[in-house]
């Protein structure tokens, strides 16, 4: 039996490498979108490609292992990839750079450090790589495959002087990457020192053990309350920025059985078919062992406590636990060569919530209604100097209400990324940013509200080119078990509404853009909230009078609570039975008129 206190060292170890490889491309890298917003992550995988750490989630090394036999692999070696269609699933589009650095005991290879991150440009049609309206992914930037960047710790120039070449960035790219190559380098030496310690059979030993937990800790304490059974539901992107706005579909049928081996079975039949725009991803390669560890985040919401769910981590060890079944070739999760893939968030974003969809039908509502917490929105132009610039912001939004608590304001999905600051943003680029503060109604109405979305302002001070690649913005995050659906996203730029997909709208000096993300959707009847938190959240600035009147029924005589007007309000605007899902009123503005899906019956 492997010593306890031994896992316990190897497993502080691998997340102290994650978390100082990771410091160590925040402080070295050049782009904002690497060292301001943190776009970016790291993994520690062993040498059987599994993953080890369960801090975030991170790419893969199977196909670096693919076209490099690992026994070909010499220390000081560095790999690279982006090519989204030759990286097993783990790169979901091209401005994801991914390095990958092998660790030796002995002079064999026992372990993997990776980091992937999204980066300022990589070539294509617009700046930012990621054009809205693509056709093929031969507009959307430079395509590399497998390579081997350094060899033996010499740099490939001309690799490096390739992709240089191609980006609208050159001194951002080579700079990230020389910190993301230097800082894998770096993690894999700790992790040599690691081996060289305890040894490699004891530390593989730890390895099996860390990952045997979660398998174990996920079958015991999560997956065991989920009701055997079949379950389906499904949840929609929009638009695709070539075709008119339609529902593309995104479905999951769930069984589930305890006595089975692997007793989760996620079946993606009825997705719809690949888009012409570049919303499609392709997740159908190495079984799905991406798209796993993608979604299994979503089951830690079984947790008895929200306390134990942050314990949870997410490693290889689910991986056993689910079996995935993808349609044919040629839908959303299964697109064929070259179709585009930029916008490919619309639909792994909305796969966490049909899988929290799906599990709320089980559970009886368990789950947080819903989030959309990542878009893109931006700015780019000439400076005073006549340089070129780009500013590219990932923006969260507001999360879903839970059966224990309001949804949070403004998170972001990738772990620690977050907003960039207004000092730095305005020493950097021209424009000033008048208003950065929460959209006050934007939480969807329910028991327990649903997060606020941003409400951001920003002044141009000189011409310049708007660009957002964002869903949501006809559709809005549902609510559940009654909570009403949260506000979408909407763009004006001098009073003009935006589209969710643009790449080039042109912004003059002095005029403002004005940003307002998603709201999280709500969690039971808003009609069972305390109006005492109604009355907080109006002191607060996060629901208006008008809010707490017409969505929750709540009558505020300046900060006092008419009880008695309350009461008469609520029991007129009540339904006599709540609506399970609520998925907001753009829904049947793109599904002809229907307010539910089929759904949606319980």
């Amino acid at each position: 039996m492997t010593d306890p206190i031994l896992i316990e060292i190897v497993e502080g170890t691998l997340a102290s490498v994650e978390k100082e490889v990771e410091t160590a491309i925040a402080r070295t890298a050049r782009s904002p979108m690497i060292r301001d917003a943190h776009d970016f992550r790291a993994g520690i995988h062993d040498a059987r490609l599994r993953k080890l750490t369960g801090r975030s989630y991170s790419a893969l090394v199977q196909p670096v292992v693919r076209d490099f036999p690992i026994e070909t692999m010499r220390p000081g070696d560095v790999y690279f990839h982006n090519d989204v269609y030759l990286s097993e699933g783990g790169i979901g589009h091209l401005p994801d750079l991914c390095v990958t650095v092998p660790v030796f005991h002995d002079g064999e290879v026992v372990a993997f450090v990776q980091a992937f991150g999204h980066h300022d440009d990589i070539g294509g049609s617009v700046p930012g790589s990621m054009p809205s309206h693509a056709r093929s992914v031969f507009e959307e930037g430079l395509m590399v495959p497998p390579i081997k960047l350094w060899d033996q710790g010499v740099p490939n120039e001309a690799a490096l002087r390739i992709m240089t070449r191609n980006s609208r960035m050159p001194d951002s790219l080579a700079g990230d990457l020389d910190a993301e190559c230097s800082a894998c380098l770096m993690g894999a030496r700790r992790l040599g020192e690691l081996f060289e310690r305890y040894g490699r059979e004891a530390v593989q030993e730890c390895f099996d053990a860390i990952i045997g937990k979660t398998t174990e800790t996920f079958r015991r304490e999560l997956l065991s309350k989920i009701p055997e059974g079949t379950y389906v539901w499904e949840d929609y992107a929009e638009h695709d920025g070539v075709d008119e706005p339609r529902l593309h579909a995104q479905r999951i049928t769930l069984t589930v059985d305890h006595a089975a081996e692997t007793p989760l079975t996620i079946d993606f039949t009825g997705t719809s078919p690949q888009a012409k725009g570049p919303i499609n991803h392709a997740g159908d390669y190495a079984d799905g062992v991406f798209l796993k560890k993608w979604l299994a985040p979503i089951l830690r919401n079984l947790a008895d406590t929200p306390e134990r769910m942050a314990e949870l981590d997410v490693n290889e060890g689910v991986v056993p636990l689910i079996k995935m079944i993808f349609p044919e070739k040629g839908t959303l999760l299964t697109p064929v060569f070259p179709a585009p893939t930029n916008a490919r968030t619309f639909v792994i974003l909305r796969l966490l919530g049909v899988l929290a969809g799906v599990l709320a039908k089980a559970t009886g509502g368990r789950m947080p209604a819903d989030q959309e917490t990542i878009r893109y929105t931006g700015v780019y132009g000439a400076d005073a100097d006549g340089q070129p610039y780009l500013m590219r912001e990932v923006l969260g939004g507001g999360s879903g209400g839970r059966w224990y608590a309001d949804g949070e304001d403004t998170i972001h999905v990738v772990p620690d990324s977050r907003n960039i600051p207004v000092e730095f943003a305005e020493a950097r680029w021209p424009f000033r940013v008048e208003r950065l503060g929460l959209a006050c109604d934007s939480g969807g109405p329910g028991t327990f509200r649903g997060g606020l979305g941003y409400d951001k302002h920003i002044r141009m001070l000189r011409d310049a080119s708007y660009m957002s690649i964002a869903d949501r913005s006809i559709l809005s995050c549902w609510g559940v078990n009654g909570g009403l659906a949260g506000r979408p996203f909407r763009v004006e730029v001098n009073g003009k509404e935006m589209d969710g997909l643009v790449d080039d709208f042109p912004v003059h000096a002095g005029e403002i853009i004005r940003i307002r993300t998603t709201g999280g959707g709500g969690w039971g009847s808003p009609y069972d909230r305390d109006p005492r938190a109604v009355a907080a959240d109006v002191r607060d600035g996060k629901v208006s009078i008008a809010g707490a009147l017409g969505d929750y029924g709540v009558v505020l005589d300046g900060d006092r609570i008419d009880e008695r007007g309350t009461a008469e309000l609520r029991a007129t605007l009540r339904p006599p039975s709540n609506r399970f899902f609520d998925r907001g009123p753009g829904f049947a503005r793109l599904s002809g008129g229907r307010t539910q899906a089929d759904v949606d019956e319980l």
